[in-house]
């Protein structure tokens, strides 16, 4: 009779709380699309084939979507190398070719001919050539492996080595600009392999005003409606044979294997889209016990630190135009974390997250109780076990991290003098090299964007935060300084290090030139600060290593649980920022009771949001001009407006910035920049009826590109339709 209640139990659980329910759901592996998706994926609307998104052999979609930089998408939009990505994907190196007296982030760039098109030092975009699943292969090779490197089965150095070995050194020296990876899957139950191809001469082509591709800033970033033109286009650049090349005027631009259609026929509600994109990091296969550790402390913490320190940095920014431009990518960036961690929190309340793990745990376990599998429940103890045993130090390493490491700029000052000490001890020629080199490494810390009087004032006050939430014995060695020659004081050990160190300023890093000795830059403050948080971090990743690798291990075990009790359905890896696809609808929805939110915006909600004293919400003259006179050209709606943005049900997450919006045909009618407030917690469990995909609407981009840029030059060189 107890046999029978769990096999109801479980059965009734499949039907109502597995993830893989959700037609909108899922960031899916493009070899196993003909298998698992297609079919739903037509009877959503598709228009074409499995082939044409992806074929292992041949040109497809797939070859027209790119890496851009390291933490983005972009996609192929010409056969002359042209790249879409967001202006927020774009917005560092925007910012690097901005002066206060030629601001580009404020006033846009458009390069009016290809000699105009702007280098981007360290930029690249990564085209992938090949996928392959090589679980076998991996297996066979981790069996014969006599290393004692722990967790080796997810180290990427080891994981590269194999895919290295397997594809030959031959191979490699025969395809400039190729390499070769391998990632895993569902916890190290699967492996892939990726054959890419890195370029690294991108040059900047355009870029509207930050009014246009910044509009409503951090007041709307992660909420819907939204009214932002966020995009920015690049160009790549090739050696005369098409091949990966550094930057070279005698370089040309990229002749692509696939560039995309761009259709101006618009969305209409429940039209079918998909995306296809390089997402970062998710959770789905979380426990419950781990949702309320990311909730309460790697969240919390942050959302804790970064308010108080983006307060400041705000107030800095404002004060001083420079300091603004300066300032401009790192503010954005800390924002960023802070509004998805603030969000996540408030919404993994909201949506009975926890609740909705422990459901999805335990019919796990009742499957395993019902078949006699044992090492589910094991797992889970596990699991629980070790989370909790870890508590204490995560929460001094993430005190750690966001006040320390990434709340003080300076802890990055250069920490190792090796090179530079066996140089100095040479000849005339190695005495150069060295302090060459090491002049890099000053220069790289104390670069065009660092404020020292910022970093200070930051400093203090990320210090004090840091000291009244951790314990005095695990504080860094630093702090027995501000003890002994300070008196506890932390402003006072802040101003000393300012006004000492060589890191602060440049004049006493040029007289130390004159006359370099090491034995100063040990006595230098920061370097000892630096040193001290590493050393630090060193200690509770020690602590960290055994704790993590059970928690690593039994997860491995729960997700092949999880996939067991599910292989009659399709199912998902977590994201690793490798290609996927994701489909779903253009979808109004509501986030609350008697509140419902439009598919679509359009230009009217820009002018409605105008403010000219905020500077999120300045509306450029020339915009304005341009609705006055309704100057749309071809890019309206149905309704004679001119669409801005739309939202659809695709699950997306960090890394799908910039991602291509495909409509049914595989031609783009958008580019994807961010998530709604409410499907932030689709990192660790989708919510198909909050969670929203905020797109760009390519009618308006090519709008600002056509009618407020006029680089009409550039719509010559892609193919739209109507």
């Amino acid at each position: 009779m107890k046999k029978i209640r769990f096999l109801i139990y479980v059965l009734a659980s499949i039907a109502m709380s597995f993830p893989v329910a959700h037609a909108d759901e899922g960031m899916w592996l493009l070899p196993l699309l003909k298998q698992q998706n297609i079919e739903q994926m037509k009877g959503l609307g598709l228009e074409i084939c499995a082939e044409d998104i992806y074929h292992p052999d041949s040109v497809s979609l797939k070859d027209a979507v790119v890496i851009f930089g390291g933490g983005c998408t972009g996609e192929v939009i010409s056969p002359h190398g042209l790249i879409l990505t967001n202006h927020h994907c774009g917005y560092d190196y925007i910012q690097a070719h901005s002066t206060v007296d030629n601001d580009l982030l404020t006033n846009g760039f458009w390069a009016k001919s290809r000699q105009e098109e702007l280098p981007n030092p360290g930029l690249t975009v990564t085209f992938i050539d090949k996928i392959e699943e090589v679980t076998d292969y991996v297996e066979e090779e981790l069996k014969k492996d006599t290393s004692k490197i722990e967790m080796k089965y997810l180290k990427a150095k080891f994981l590269n080595s194999l895919a290295e070995k397997r594809v030959g050194e031959e191979f490699l020296k025969n395809n400039p600009g190729t390499t070769v990876i391998i990632k895993p899957f569902y916890g190290g139950n699967r492996y892939y392999m990726f054959t890419q191809k890195v370029y690294p001469d991108v040059r900047m082509v355009g870029a509207p005003p930050s009014s246009i591709g910044k509009f409503g800033a951090d007041t709307d970033n992660w909420k819907w409606p939204r009214h932002t033109g966020d995009f920015s286009i690049f160009r790549v650049y090739a050696d005369s044979l098409g091949n990966p090349a550094p930057y070279d005027t005698s370089n040309v631009p990229l002749r692509p294997k696939k560039y995309f259609d761009l259709s101006i026929r618009g969305v209409r509600e429940n039209d079918f889209v998909m995306l296809m994109g390089f997402p970062g990091r998710t959770n789905h296969f979380y426990t419950p016990i781990e949702v309320q550790e990311r909730k309460n402390i790697e969240n919390q913490i942050r959302i804790n630190i970064r308010d108080l320190r983006q307060r400041l940095l705000l107030n800095a920014m404002l004060a001083d135009p420079k300091v603004r431009i300066q300032y401009a990518g790192k503010y954005a960036s800390s924002t960023n974390s802070y509004k998805s961690s603030k969000g996540m929190n408030t919404m993994i309340e909201r949506q009975s997250t926890e609740y909705l793990k422990e459901r999805q745990m335990n019919e796990l376990l009742n499957w395993g109780w019902d078949n006699d599998i044992q090492e589910y429940r094991e797992a889970v103890d596990i699991i629980a076990h070790e989370v909790k045993k870890r508590a204490t130090l995560k929460i001094r390493m993430q005190y750690l991290l966001e006040a320390l490491w990434i709340g003080t700029e300076f802890s990055r000052v250069p920490t190792n003098f090796d090179a530079l000490k066996k140089g100095l001890n040479g000849n005339d020629s190695t005495r150069k090299a060295a302090l060459e080199d090491f002049d890099r490494l000053y220069y790289k810390f104390y670069n065009r964007d660092y404020a020292p009087e910022v970093d200070r004032r930051i400093a203090k006050a990320m210090l004090k935060m840091y000291a009244d939430s951790i314990a005095p014995e695990h504080y860094p060695a630093f702090f027995k300084t501000i003890d002994k020659k300070h008196k506890g004081n932390i402003g006072k050990y802040v101003d000393h290090l300012f006004e000492s160190s060589l890191f602060a300023d440049p004049q006493k890093y040029e007289k130390w030139k004159k006359r370099p000795n090491i034995k100063a830059l040990e006595k230098d403050g920061m370097v000892q600060y630096a040193r001290s948080i590493k050393e630090e971090a060193q200690r509770i990743n020690q602590a960290l290593s055994s704790i993590e690798n059970e928690i690593t291990n039994a997860q491995k075990h729960y997700i092949a649980g999880q996939l067991m009790l599910h292989d009659d359905k399709p199912n998902y890896p977590d994201a690793n920022f490798t290609i996927r696809l994701t489909y779903g609808q253009v979808k109004s929805y509501s986030p609350s009771n008697a509140v419902t939110y439009n598919f679509e915006t359009t230009l009217d909600g820009v002018m409605e949001k105008e403010n000219p004293t905020n500077w999120e919400f300045v509306v450029d003259k020339k915009l304005k001009d341009l609705y006055q006179r309704k100057d749309f050209g071809f890019y309206i709606n149905e309704s004679g407006k001119m669409p801005v943005n739309f939202i659809a049900n695709t699950h997306t997450t960090g890394g799908n910035s910039g991602s291509p919006v495909l409509n049914a045909r595989g031609e783009l009618v958008g580019i994807n920049f961010d998530r709604n407030w409410e499907g932030i917690t689709g990192d660790i469990q989708y919510q198909g009826n909050y969670q929203r995909s905020i797109i760009t609407d390519i009618r308006y981009i090519l709008f600002i590109i056509d009618k407020y840029a006029e680089a009409d030059y550039l719509l010559d060189e892609m193919i739209i339709k109507p």
